[in-house]
């Protein structure tokens, strides 16, 4: 890219003006909705059911005169909202660190200095550098090009990519659209060549910030998840409902208490509305968000959090994401002979091999940023520095890009002084040996040297050389020069250290993993050989795949993880041969060729070191570091969020069987009631903090990456989830039942009966906790692992307990009576007992899962 500003006196703004102008301006970003406030969280809460019922609850109470706990009753929507505020603001932040992280990036010129900012610190008088693939980040004029095409469509709505020209400095500003105009606006998509770029406008004043203001009232699309609670909710509701109408109607009927009748119904509403069913899964889906991008892996849409631990097929490109992207010079080919580029001395070689090494740096940009390239420079400065080889003095006068029809480039240069062009061409031996135009002879023993040079592991391109003279008008295409074909270069990709351990957890974890490279069939065999791929020697080529229609490959892609050859649009077939097969694909890519399949895919995963502006938008994911290690520790977190979610929704339906049985049998049986609005919101400061945070934070299970992937059309409730779900419930609510039926047959006080099963009723909560919070480990096992805000809501409970037990004011208020030590014993023994026996279904089910694994069931 250097050659675009190089010998040009540009050096952009310094560091202090910029940081000035965006001070003065603000960010380069599109508006967005305001943070909501505290006024706002307050009437949202106030509007939703459950703190309707309490203000009904409240004011039946203040109906009957009972002043004090109608205020306590009350005063608990004052509490729930500042829970409420907590949770939004822990989740906002989550979210507000993932756009931070997710703010596109731009190269600038600052100081003289060619570097990478976030999009939104661009301004006013920056010098941006973009290239094909990059979103433009704000309105400008084009200061120099090289084959400038833009695509306008995103504001234009016409398809047809359109040219730009350099800024004549006089020109003023116009609308988006049409060819060889100066100007360029934020957001549009570079397709071909690259360019300086002088910033003009940025923010709000671009053309796309003034249509940006209408977004800020658009909400975010539900994901799969959340539509399918919500509907779960809406019908609980509507049933509860229903139910705690009839029971109103019933109790004033039978008994002729109306007031009380519908305090019954109220608290048989607040008992069966889940609310806690969206408030967990928007915790959880932002927070486990929050949690992978810490790993480097940034969630761009919540779908990609809900499927990842249902991939079953993860297809990943070879170079920077298997390999470092950090290329070395491996070997030279010159006819038959093939020589080591680490242990040759290459001063002792003949001249043909300096030549060779010269016209691939002079074919490569002077300032490269592809690593192949400067693995060129680098070898060359390493070997033929202060020879006549390398040309710091010539001048690039002309370039033809690499095109789909052939898969070479040239670069024209002028010597000072020289009488002719010196043409430097590198790029795939196949089109350079087309462009030499070799005899079949030639052509067989060239692909017998490469086959030997690429059976090392090396990418193999061919490089050559031409002579034009000067005076003479340039030919429009790389086929009319006359070139001569100077050798093979050898380059290496190591294998980044952590894959092979990756690609084995991935085997374990039931996760089949394809190789995807433009390499050779021989090279991507010896790569995957060495990272441990399954069946190595089983590959298939771009030429192959394009021969087959789709159900042979969708035949043949069942047992074929390499593929070699491939360009980037036979991705996309790739993605739907296997979703064909009912498989949940993950797919990598960093191109603007890779869109397609990366939207296509399940699970679209964008490199965010080296991938373009456009495979970002593309993919639902985006790695940061573009390791493959990253990838499969955003499958183990994905598994593991799934399971953490599915438990909390577990043990929230669980503690609500009880909760609703005791609101409701005791109506049904004429016996007092034992749950009053008041002891069910104190249920809900106790169920609230443990469903949204102690379940989110409690670590993975053991046989997280071991077991295979879940099906992606599974739900989160499930029938063996339900079921056990139900039955825990339904255990704690039978034994809370007895110990107010006895504890009343024996003392024939109501209080007393009421205090002993509701202390009953939060002891069989914190064991409902404790036992979901696994249900592969034991009890003891999982409270040895570190989880802070279990011992938060356990400690808060204790204290809870004690108060309602021990201080008259609340006891009184909540219609408790003061308890003995045995009493508290009992309740203590009977909560733990009620759940305790699930232990035993948990040791029972992981003897008979390893006693199947032994078996090899």
């Amino acid at each position: 890219m250097g050659n675009l500003w190089e010998g040009q006196d540009i050096t952009g703004l310094t560091p202090e003006e910029a940081a000035r102008r965006l001070q003065a301006d603000g960010p380069n970003e599109l508006p967005s909705a305001k943070p909501r406030g505290l006024l706002t969280i307050a009437i949202e809460v106030i509007r939703e059911p459950m703190f309707l019922l309490l203000l009904a609850g409240g004011g039946i109470y203040l109906i009957l005169g009972d002043v004090q706990e109608a205020l306590l009753l009350l005063g608990f929507v004052f509490v729930i909202i500042g829970i409420t505020l907590h949770q939004e603001r822990k989740t906002e932040n989550a979210l507000k660190a993932l756009q931070n992280l997710s703010s596109p990036r731009a190269r600038v010129i600052r100081g003289g200095e060619d570097q990478r900012i976030a999009g939104r610190e661009v301004v006013r008088g920056d010098v941006v550098i973009v290239a094909e693939g990059d979103r433009i980040p704000a309105d400008g004029v084009v200061l120099a090009s090289i084959n400038l095409t833009v695509d306008e469509s995103l504001l234009t709505g016409e398809s047809v990519p359109v040219r730009k020209v350099n800024w004549d400095g006089h020109a003023v500003n116009q609308r988006p659209g049409g060819d060889d105009e100066p100007f360029v606006f934020s957001g549009t998509l570079v397709v071909q060549g690259q360019a300086l770029l002088d910033i003009q406008q940025t923010g709000i004043l671009t053309e796309i910030g003034k249509i940006g203001k209408s977004l800020q009232a658009l909400e975010p699309e539900k994901t799969a998840l959340q539509r399918q609670t919500a509907r779960l909710v809406r019908i609980m509701a509507i049933a509860g409902g229903t139910l705690s109408a009839v029971v109103a109607l019933a109790y004033g009927l039978l008994r002729g208490d109306w007031l009380h009748g519908v305090l019954a119904g109220v608290a048989l509403a607040m008992s069966l509305l889940p609310e806690e069913f969206p408030v967990v899964l928007t915790i959880f889906l932002a927070l486990g968000a929050w949690r992978i991008s810490r790993r480097g892996v940034l969630a761009r849409r919540m779908h990609a959090v809900e499927i990842l631990g249902s991939a079953t097929v993860l297809c990943v490109d070879k170079t920077g994401t298997l390999t470092l992207n950090q290329m070395t010079v491996g070997a030279l080919g010159l006819d038959d002979e093939v020589v080591s580029a680490s242990t040759a001395d290459l001063a002792a070689l003949p001249n043909a091999f300096h030549l060779l090494v010269e016209y691939s740096i002079l074919a490569s940009q002077r300032d490269p940023f592809d690593p192949m390239e400067r693995a060129l420079h680098q070898y060359g400065n390493q070997y033929l520095a202060h020879t006549e080889h390398i040309h710091q003095d010539w001048t690039l006068v002309q370039q033809y890009p690499l095109s789909k029809e052939l898969l070479a480039m040239s670069h024209v240069w002028r010597s000072p002084g020289g009488h002719e062009y010196s043409i430097a061409a590198k790029g795939a031996p196949e089109s350079i040996a087309d462009l030499c135009h070799f005899t079949e002879d030639q052509r067989q023993a060239l692909s017998g040297q490469i086959a030997r040079m690429a059976g090392q592991g090396l990418r193999v391109i061919g490089v050559a050389q031409a002579l034009f003279t000067d005076g003479e008008r340039l030919p429009g295409t790389q086929h009319d020069f006359n070139f001569q074909f100077l050798g093979l270069i050898g380059l290496i990709d190591p294998v980044r250290p952590s894959v092979p351990a990756a690609i084995r957890e991935c085997t374990t974890a039931g996760i089949r993993v394809v190789m995807i490279t433009g390499d050779y069939p021989v090279t991507a065999r010896n790569i995957a050989t060495q990272i441990g791929l399954p069946h190595p020697d089983r590959v298939m080529t771009g030429d192959e795949l394009r021969a087959m229609d789709q159900a042979a490959l969708q035949e043949r892609i069942r047992e074929v993880n390499v593929f070699a050859r491939v360009v980037p649009e036979q991705k996309l077939r790739l993605v739907q041969a296997l979703k064909a097969n009912g498989d949940v694909v993950a797919m990598t890519g960093d191109g603007v060729n890779d869109a397609p399949a990366l939207k296509a895919a399940d699970i679209g995963v964008a490199m965010g070191g080296r991938g373009t502006d456009v495979a970002r938008e593309a993919a639902g994911l985006v790695v940061l570091d573009d390791d493959f290690a990253s990838i499969v520790a955003a499958i183990r977190l994905g598994r593991r969020i799934f399971d953490n979610l599915r438990k909390a929704m577990a043990y929230i339906f669980a503690v609500h069987v009880p909760i609703a049985g005791l609101s409701l049998i005791p109506v049904l049986l004429g016996w007092p009631l034992i749950l009053l609005p008041i002891h069910i919101v104190l249920m809900e400061l106790v169920i609230d903090p443990a469903c949204s945070t102690v379940f989110e934070a409690e670590p993975e299970e053991a046989n997280t990456m071991t077991r295979p992937p879940r099906s992606a059309a599974e739900s989160v409730f499930n029938g063996p989830t339900v079921f056990w779900s139900f039955i825990q419930g339904a255990s704690v609510l039978a034994t809370s039942l007895a110990v107010f039926a006895i504890s009343r047959y024996l003392t024939q006080q109501d209080d007393v009966a009421r205090t002993m099963a509701f202390t009953t009723l939060m002891v069989g909560n914190l064991a409902l906790i404790l036992t979901n919070l696994s249900w592969t480990r034991s009890l003891l096992a999982t409270v040895r692992l570190p989880n802070r805000p279990l011992w938060w809501v356990m400690g808060g409970v204790f204290l809870l307990v004690s108060g309602m037990l021990y201080v008259p004011f609340l006891s009184k208020l909540l219609h408790f009576s003061r308890l003995s030590a045995v009493p508290v014993g009992v309740c203590v023994c009977a909560g733990l007992l009620s759940v305790l026996w699930f232990e035993g279904v948990k040791w029972w089910r992981i003897r008979r899962h390893n006693s199947m694994c032994i078996a090899g069931v």
